[in-house]
């Protein structure tokens, strides 16, 4: 049952072009990987529980696991056009010779930005070949490195390829890559020349819609070419490569493949079934529907732009029918899309808590309580239009209400079983995540028969590998330039002046709430945590910001941006699912933001909301 693409809410045809572009070794080795990358740890549990020791060197390989697949999803949102980056361009006709220029114009620049990045990764892979280090099982560590440099050759051909203007297009780009080439080769004594050119060339191109990892990577690399620092361009893939070390990165496929695998099943349905029976007898039942199914959708897909596209065209004629007005039905859709953020399994939580060095248990703990208050407060205003708008009000059913949450108990139990394994203390945050996607495999391939195991799961793999790619990639080049802004000591000159400026804990925590509401509307949410939050979490500390706290602020804050104009992802995505123009969507949003906003307010200056609740998970 797959209606929807759950990356692009297209229909499976619409993406059908893109999906021929993956590679039938592509196909087979996500498959096989994302299999593995499951199994792997719910074995290592069983056998920990069954003799008291799981599988040697099981913690290794399913970090390099994670590395792999995220190189194959690079590769794959590259065919696809997935990169994460700014739609500036979207709005233009396709076709037409503006757009294809400027696609064009920031497919060169990609190219020669993964080209360096090959090379530069190929210097640190043939570095290591001598270490003599090795995994458990005799397979030598550098191995499992060769994926990166051969990935980003691999992505700079495909942008050469890819060209929206043909073969002109191609050799033009081509010909970018060899002359940027030699003129790293023969540099000489003036590299300082190539700066300014080169930064406003690599802004110009992400203006134009460049990926936001050749952004952060090309300047990264320029930077240390021009600069006095000791440290290569290599430095930008040798933090790339250090990823397999990060002990949690193997929960961000996992949990995207959770999502991906309930949401191309029927479960969105099913629980639009429950939550209705569930609210629909009380005042503003259907909205409350709408949000509390909206929110449950968030947490297991991890990102409000799956839910909008797959919920909206069911909850939002449900509004229409219960005679709710339409500007309000489209704001409360637009708004809910992000509800569910801080609640568990979401992604962004736990990729904060790998990048910013906080445990994800903590976070979820501490969440729980700001995530509910942001329900509560959109919820009583959804009450309050209901009633005013006259909105019927169903009888309650109980056999009805029996019926519908026995049959979405599988759907409503994901998140409650990946939150349970892991405040059990039986696994861990990967091992978690895992159990979480054999649950999903095992509900919709077995329980519903929702997805085919062979005509539609390779398919769901591959979409779900294209999110993970485009992460993983971004992560990994984001971790070279926070090196150059460590080795030029930024971080310590960005703490020198907030604390020259700013002499209070509150009137830092209101600054950031501030800034975080404007950057997170420009930044998808997933590059503003891997960019951002390296730089607030000293900052935290400077201020003696608990660290969770600080965690969920920083969420918070993200998510309200989602609804802040002119910019927000969700206001972006309503416009273009419901056909309506962003102005229009802007007016019917602003009460949302507004509440929203008093509801994150709420949570920076109440603390004890966080702390009081992580804290009886510190113990």
């Amino acid at each position: 049952m797959i209606d929807l693409d759950p990356a692009t809410g297209q229909s499976s045809t619409d993406t059908a072009s893109s999906s021929k572009r993956v590679t039938l070794v592509e196909r087979v080795l996500i498959v096989v990987i994302s299999v593995a990358m499951v199994l792997v740890p719910v074995v290592e549990i069983l056998l920990r529980k069954i003799r008291g020791q799981g599988l040697a060197g099981s913690n290794a390989y399913e970090q390099r696991l994670g590395v792999w697949l995220g190189f194959l999803g690079a590769l794959c949102a590259t065919a696809a056009g997935k990169h994460l980056g700014l739609a500036t361009t979207a709005f233009i006709r396709e076709g037409h010779p503006v757009r294809r220029l400027a696609d064009f114009l920031g497919g060169a620049v990609s190219a020669v930005t993964a080209m360096m990045l090959a090379y530069a990764s190929y210097l640190v892979v043939k570095s290591n070949v001598g270490t003599g280090e090795t995994l458990p099982g005799g397979i030598p560590d550098w191995w499992t490195g060769l994926i990166v440099p051969v990935a980003f050759a691999l992505i700079c051909l495909r942008f050469i390829w890819y060209s929206p203007i043909g073969w002109r297009g191609r050799a033009v780009s081509a010909a970018a890559c060899i002359v940027s080439a030699l003129l790293f080769q023969f540099a000489g004594g003036h590299p300082h020349a190539f700066l300014w050119p080169g930064m406003i060339l690599i802004v110009a191109a992400f203006c134009l819609g460049a990926p936001v990892f050749v952004a952060m990577s090309g300047a990264a690399m320029l930077l240390f070419f021009t600069s006095e620092s000791p440290a290569p361009i290599a430095s930008v893939p040798q933090a790339t490569l250090q990823l397999v070390q990060n002990p949690t990165l193997p929960a961000i496929p996992l949990l995207t493949l959770a999502g991906y695998i309930m949401a191309a099943g029927g479960a969105s349905q099913r629980m639009v079934r429950a939550y209705k029976s569930l609210f629909g007898w009380l005042p503003g039942g259907v909205a409350l529907m709408a949000i509390s199914v909206c929110a449950l959708f968030t947490t297991f897909t991890g990102g409000s732009g799956v839910t909008i596209l797959a919920l909206g065209g069911i909850v939002f004629p449900a509004l229409i029918k219960d005679k709710y007005p339409e500007g309000f039905s489209l704001g409360l859709v637009t708004a809910s899309g992000s509800l569910g953020l801080l609640f568990p399994p979401s992604l962004p939580v736990i990729l904060y808590g790998a990048v910013a060095g906080v445990s994800a248990r903590h976070l979820f703990a501490g969440g729980f309580l700001p995530g509910v208050l942001l329900i509560l407060v959109v919820a009583g205003y959804a009450i309050r239009v209901g009633i005013r708008s006259g909105s019927p009000r169903q009888g309650f059913d109980a056999r009805e209400m029996r019926t519908a949450l026995w049959t979405a108990k599988y759907d409503i139990g994901l998140p409650i079983v990946v939150m349970g394994v892991l405040l059990s203390g039986i696994a861990t945050t990967v091992e978690s995540a895992a159990v979480g996607a054999l649950y999903a495999l095992l509900v919709e391939l077995i329980v519903f028969r929702d997805v085919h195991p062979f005509k539609e799961m390779p398919r769901v793999a591959v979409q779900s590998a294209t999110l993970v790619g485009a992460v993983v990639i971004l992560m990994g080049v984001a971790l070279g330039l926070t090196n150059y802004l460590v080795d030029q000591q930024i971080p310590e000159a960005l703490v020198d002046w907030v604390q020259a400026h700013f002499h209070s804990q509150w009137t830092f925590l209101l600054a950031l709430n501030g800034m975080l509401l404007v950057l997170g509307s420009v930044f998808e949410i997933y590059a503003a945590i891997i960019v951002l939050a390296p730089l607030i979490a000293p900052l935290g500390q400077v201020f003696n910001v608990d660290p969770v706290h600080l965690g969920v602020v920083f969420l918070a804050n993200l998510e309200l941006g989602f609804l802040f104009p002119p910019m927000g992802l969700n206001l972006f995505l309503s416009a273009s699912r419901f056909g309506k123009p962003l102005p229009y969507l802007y007016k019917q949003a602003l009460p949302f933001l507004l509440i929203m906003a008093f509801g994150v307010l709420v949570i920076t200056y109440v603390p004890a909301m966080t702390t009081g609740v992580a804290s009886l998970f510190a113990k």
